[in-house]
């Protein structure tokens, strides 16, 4: 077949399983609760073919809006043209994972409330804002380079 058209095509090795994970899925998986408003990765597992999603959402990350036994129901944009469109797909939970992406921005709300309330109880203003990492260090180095 030169130009095949099926729903798998072009995934030889988009939906393989790596050296030494290759097998039966761990128990892990199937463990996991998934709740509505919950953020999730997309990643086809290639051992389990039932309820896998089209190769397009592999990889993508959405917000979980059903729940049903097997498997849940998630929100994921996809562009089309010069648009996006909200697009709801029911994805087994073996292609699912838990998302970190907001990880460090539920960090960064839990310091800044940290720096509210100790400078409420010094009679300060909280600077909550974001600094560049390697902007404090470039100082140093221009310092340095300078002789100050």
């Amino acid at each position: 077949m030169t130009n095949p058209k099926g729903y798998r095509r072009g995934t030889r090795y988009l939906f393989a399983r790596r050296f030494r994970n290759k097998g039966v899925t761990k128990l892990s998986r199937y463990m996991s609760v998934y709740k509505r408003g919950d953020i999730v990765d997309i990643k086809g597992d290639g051992a389990i073919q039932k309820g896998m999603p089209h190769k397009f959402y592999h990889g993508k990350t959405g917000r979980v809006f059903n729940v049903t036994p097997h498997a849940v129901g998630v929100i994921v944009n996809k562009q089309l043209g010069n648009r996006i469109i909200p697009k709801k797909i029911n994805v087994r939970i073996e292609h699912i994972k838990h998302s970190n992406c907001r990880l460090d921005f539920l960090k960064r709300v839990k310091r800044n409330e940290e720096l509210k309330r100790e400078a409420k109880e010094k009679g300060i203003k909280a600077n909550t804002k974001r600094v560049v990492g390697c902007l404090f260090f470039c100082c140093l180095q221009y310092l340095k380079i300078k002789g100050l």
